[in-house]
């Protein structure tokens, strides 16, 4: 059963004498701030601490401002959400683009078929159910056979493994275990629960509730309440803010019907091959050329977090790519800036190389059979029939400095091989436009894994 806990945030001691303050005293003391010239510590001595929430009433009520701007004073508000699917650990992330948050490794979740909710819960038809439950156990059962061959397999061939020197044996033992990981985790099912922690203000809280409320989902709907009614305690009034609304409805019904109609164009369970789209817009208003040379935008870097100047920054760019495994896609969902979209559908199945396609045919062909049948329904349930080899197309689009810095992250040492393929191959394709930033961006070889 999914759970909703929220971490409420104790302040530290007020060296000034200052009273503490929650959530919504905050944001109501800094709206009655932006409208003062009073100070901070005059409108907090105003305060009444025997009885804030009187204070914030009568504060808000002065202030007269709307629900977002005062929301987006609360500060972090942090919630901790045990037991959600991957799925919906991948919709929070997509819907929260404010937000701060980590979600469960693929590596330390239990791979087993008691780490599923039942269908019901995720809205899988009654008579679809048992088919369901068959290539869920079907598709642990093979992710633990491949883990097992392949870490085998990597301690009879170090050579498969790409070892720092010196590594400890610790480390070696950890780096052959992660080998084996990340090429079986492409049978996980996107249905697998997971756990996902987020921080963001109550403003950016109630429009991702708002979002999951919309959504045609059980689960998504199931998650709102809960977060909502865990929010209430901290920021009972400004989370008020957060039920369905038609527009968000409509935009996913139609979101819905096209991933339908284009899931079942494309449907396949053979791999696709690597296609990456780049699209570079370096235009500028003639009143405010662009004039620094992109090699001055990025050569006084020390590496990927230093500062980049205002020829990369200004520079749009958009990047997709034909056949992103599920996989990787949970991952490079996160990635927060600019607008990302995918049909989430299953246009292809990704195995690497060290996996025999053949043995898993069987589970293949039965798991795309029932994402058929729930597709041909209309079922938004089509997402849990779906396992983490599945690609989609996905796009996002931001800004040159922000695509850089994913580029380099995701070849940079340590990053998983398949995201590593993913963007080397749009860094190539960004090169092609941009030629003057080749000797200035750092692609790394993905070493050690």
């Amino acid at each position: 059963m999914m759970k909703v806990t929220g971490l409420a945030q104790v302040p530290p001691p007020s060296a000034s004498g200052l009273p503490k303050v929650t959530p919504e005293l905050l944001a109501s003391v800094l709206a009655r701030y932006s409208r003062s010239n009073e100070g901070i510590a005059s409108i907090l001595s105003k305060v009444d601490i025997a009885n804030p929430e009187a204070s914030i009433d009568r504060i808000l009520k002065f202030v007269d401002y709307g629900h977002a701007s005062i929301g987006g004073l609360t500060g972090g508000l942090a919630v901790a959400i045990d037991g959600a699917s991957m799925w919906l650990a991948y919709k929070l992330f997509e819907i929260a683009q404010m937000a701060d948050g980590q979600e469960s490794s693929t590596r330390y979740i239990a791979m087993d078929p008691s780490n599923i909710a039942d269908a019901g819960e995720l809205g899988v038809p009654d008579d679809l159910a048992p088919r369901w439950r068959d290539i869920v156990s079907r598709a642990f059962a093979a992710y633990n056979a491949e883990y097992t061959r392949l870490d085998a397999l990597a301690a009879a061939q170090p050579e498969r493994v790409r070892l720092p020197k010196d590594a400890k044996p610790a480390v070696a033992a950890r780096i052959r275990k992660n080998y084996a990981l990340d090429r079986a985790r492409y049978f996980i099912p996107f249905a697998t629960r997971t756990n996902v922690g987020l921080v963001q203000t109550s403003r950016m809280w109630a429009l991702t509730v708002k979002q999951l409320d919309s959504l045609p989902n059980p689960e998504a709907r199931a998650a709102a309440r809960l977060i909502r009614d865990e929010l209430l305690k901290q920021s009972p009034r400004l989370m008020r803010h957060s039920g369905p609304e038609r527009s968000f409805e409509e935009q996913a019904r139609q979101e819905l019907a096209a991933s339908l109609r284009l899931g079942l164009e494309r449907l396949s369970a053979e791999p696709l091959a690597d296609q990456v789209w780049v699209d570079v817009d370096r235009s500028a208003p003639p009143w405010l050329a662009q004039e620094q040379p992109v090699a001055e935008a990025l050569r006084h870097r020390a590496n990927r977090y230093g500062q980049q100047g205002q020829a990369t920054r200004r520079m749009r760019v958009a990047f997709a790519w034909n056949n992103m495994a599920l996989a990787e896609l949970r991952d490079l969902n996160r990635h927060r800036t600019g607008n990302r979209y995918t049909p989430l559908i299953q246009a292809g199945f990704y195995l690497p190389p060290e996996i025999e396609r053949a043995a898993h045919l069987p589970l293949l062909r039965d798991q795309m059979d029932l994402t058929k049948e729930l597709m041909t329904r209309g079922s938004p349930a089509y997402v849990y029939s779906l396992l983490l080899g599945a690609q989609t197309p996905f796009e996002h689009g931001t800004h040159a400095d922000k695509f850089i810095y994913e580029a380099e992250l995701r070849t940079g040492m340590g990053a998983h091989f398949r995201y590593a393929e993913h963007l080397s191959a749009a860094l190539g394709a960004f090169f092609e436009q941009v030629p003057e930033a080749r000797d200035w961006v750092v692609e790394g070889t993905a070493e050690p894994e």
